[in-house]
């Protein structure tokens, strides 16, 4: 992919000529916006890179109608900022890969929040981009321009194409425009971490705290072997089981009293201020246990049930050195593995424990060369996921090969 040359369009209309001469070439494309997730996925092997970076700019903010529309390449920091301007954010907090795959904060794109499908701790009560995505302009890969959705939050037109562009990882389509449903920021928020729990009583008490009555917004798991790593420091190194509630301050103080009394007896308690907080949750958000300067141990992301996650990593670890910590009340699993990971038992383990699925996130080249990257379809499913593949890219020009092998014409 080095020897590739770059492609850079000015506006949507240059991506569409270029999709169209791909096509009539038979060249394929990688399509990148400042590169800050190539490494995840299967390499695509591509004579010429289409660089999205310059399609640059928000386009539409209306506050009160609660809609932003920005071009693909826009970072995702520009638009935060803007948001947080006016007191507004996306609810669903993206993660921002930058760091742990080694490269700058930041520099993610609006396109890549919708294509990965990116979300952060508030995923189990906001969704994921999927759910706060109203429309699309993208130029499929038969190089045909096709808009989706609409600018208001009540539009109703039958199967969303917008969403079907989430975690598709710029196989489908490459995305021009996005529109986004945002929302008025949090007042406040504070933490509550119980300390020195053990795997299976953190879940067992994270599933406690979000069905009850304080409306807690995340819960996540810190076990001692990254509790450390977290707001410099300051969280020591023992177990944390961490709860955040969000809203007006007074509502926040009040739920906050009575998340204590309900978690009193249950071990010792510390209670993070909002600028402690907001640092913490972005923390866990951006896996940053596992961000070191030159570290380039293997990394998975695992979705299961989260009553079952603990007991997969428990006997996972009979198995292969791994770090993990918890986010989604136990439903996400970091890992980091301390040697080569062992796929297919890490594979098994999930489907003994009821279900879910891995993604390889950070390795070597080599490594992913020979790895089933992201979760293997069953097939129903990866019928399924062929045929929309047909529909939108039938000569498979775009990142071929990124998620699964499809043949040209398939």
């Amino acid at each position: 992919m080095n020897d590739a040359s770059i492609i850079k369009p000015g506006d949507e209309a240059d991506v569409q000529d270029a999709v169209q001469w791909a096509l009539a070439k038979g060249a394929p494309l990688e399509i990148i916006g400042h590169g800050t997730k190539r490494g995840i996925g299967n390499q695509v092997v591509a004579s010429h890179v289409l660089d999205l970076s310059s399609l640059s700019g928000v386009t539409l903010y209306e506050p009160d109608e609660l809609v932003l529309s920005a071009r693909a390449g826009t970072p995702l920091a520009e638009i935060e900022q803007l948001l947080s301007d006016n007191g507004q954010c996306f609810h669903f907090e993206p993660m921002d890969y930058g760091p742990l795959l080694s490269g700058e904060a930041g520099r993610g794109t609006i396109a890549g929040v919708l294509a990965a499908n990116l979300s952060g701790p508030r995923r189990i009560k906001a969704g994921a981009a999927r759910d706060h995505v109203l429309g699309v302009r993208v130029v499929s890969g038969r190089g045909e321009f096709f808009k989706s959705g609409g600018r208001v939050v009540k539009n109703v037109t039958g199967y969303d194409l917008s969403k079907g562009m989430a975690n598709s990882w710029g196989t489908l389509g490459a995305a021009t425009e996005i529109t986004f449903k945002v929302l008025p920021a949090f007042e406040t928020v504070a933490t509550l971490a119980l300390r020195g729990l053990d795997d299976e009583a953190a879940a067992r008490a994270m599933a406690m705290a979000m069905g009850a009555r304080e409306e807690v917004a995340s819960a996540a798991h810190l076990p001692p072997s990254v509790a450390w790593r977290f707001l410099d420091g300051k969280l020591g190194g023992e177990a944390a089981t961490i709860f955040r509630i969000e809203g007006f301050a007074p509502s926040v103080k009040h739920r906050m009293a009575q998340l204590q009394t309900r978690f009193g007896r249950a071990g010792a308690i510390d209670i993070l201020d909002e600028t402690q907080s907001r640092q913490l949750w972005r923390e866990v958000r951006d896996v940053l246990p596992f961000v070191k300067k030159g570290d380039q141990r293997v990394v998975w992301r695992v979705s299961m049930a989260p009553m079952q996650g603990w007991r997969m990593v428990d006997e996972f670890r009979r198995h292969a050195g791994v770090d993990a910590y918890y986010d989604w009340q136990g439903g996400l699993i970091w890992l980091r593995m301390e040697a080569e990971p062992e796929a297919q038992i890490l594979r098994a383990l999930i489907a003994r424990y009821g279900g879910g699925h891995a993604t390889l996130v950070r390795a070597p080249e080599s490594l992913r060369a020979s790895t089933d990257v992201f979760e293997p379809q069953e097939p129903a499913l990866a019928a399924l996921s062929q045929r929309l593949k047909q529909q939108f890219d039938p000569e498979n020009i775009l990142n071929p090969g990124r998620m699964y092998k499809y043949p040209a014409g398939a």
